[in-house]
């Protein structure tokens, strides 16, 4: 089992950690890590890992197949990699992993503000996109949810977690918005982010990694709305 540090401390850029397997895929396992592992819309991390003797460049951050509670360092090609047992220092590629917290917190914002089923998502560093049923196109505007979006990040609301058991998600269905991405269950508990306080902007269980307050997530517009199937909506934000 991995200890996923980015859980309690998205803001961690590096840790000490030991090698524990290293698979012939280039494929490396820590004991713990601050990489985020690709999920729910959010790529995994990058970065570096040093170690005796040498350095490995990590292109990517997933689960294992088999074992979803191991986090997989995929090294880039060709790069060396360390021996079980080795220790090492995990690096984040800090500039990336924060363009991805706050183009997340800015789609949950979006999410807050248009209020149909989300059908799917992308997070990416300079644009992000959610997938909304939304049978009558005029329900959504590009100018008004920019201003909108504009006025949530200036409000500089704080973000923040909590968590609930498995059970209690299930008495409260509609906290779940996304319809193409099942919160992450079978722990016993799930993790809820709230946007304003006490969620009063938005709540919703995620996974993934976020700022500390909506002011962090600087200029953003709505690039544009699509029409990608019968009742399927595209909105695309960008950083400004």
């Amino acid at each position: 089992m991995t200890d996923q540090l980015y859980r309690t401390d998205a803001y961690l850029r590096c840790c000490e950690a030991t090698v524990v397997d290293v698979n012939d895929r280039g494929g490396i396992v820590f004991d713990r890590t601050p990489f985020y592992a690709a999920g729910g819309g959010q790529p995994g991390d990058r970065g570096t890992i040093h170690f005796p003797g040498g350095e490995c460049p990590i292109a990517t951050t997933v689960y294992d197949n088999t074992d979803k509670s191991r986090i997989v360092h995929v090294a880039a090609e060709g790069a060396a990699l360390p021996a079980v047992g080795a220790p090492v220092t995990a690096e984040l590629d800090w500039e990336l992993r924060h363009r991805h917290m706050r183009m997340h917190t800015a789609l949950h914002l979006l999410c807050s503000l248009v209020k149909f089923p989300v059908t799917g998502g992308q997070i990416g560093p300079e644009e992000g996109r959610l997938d909304f049923d939304i049978e009558d196109a005029s329900a959504v505007d590009k100018d008004k949810l920019t201003a909108d979006l504009i006025a949530l990040v200036a409000a500089n609301h704080p973000v923040s977690e909590r968590w609930i058991t498995d059970s209690e998600l299930d008495a409260n269905p509609g906290l779940v918005r996304t319809m193409a991405v099942k919160p992450p269950m079978g722990s016993g508990r799930v993790r809820l982010v709230l946007i304003g306080e006490n969620g009063s902007v938005d709540m919703q269980p995620c996974g993934g990694t976020h700022v500390r307050a909506t002011g962090e997530i600087g200029a953003i517009a709505v690039s544009r709305i699509e029409k990608k199937g019968k009742i399927n909506r595209r909105i695309r934000i960008v950083f400004a």
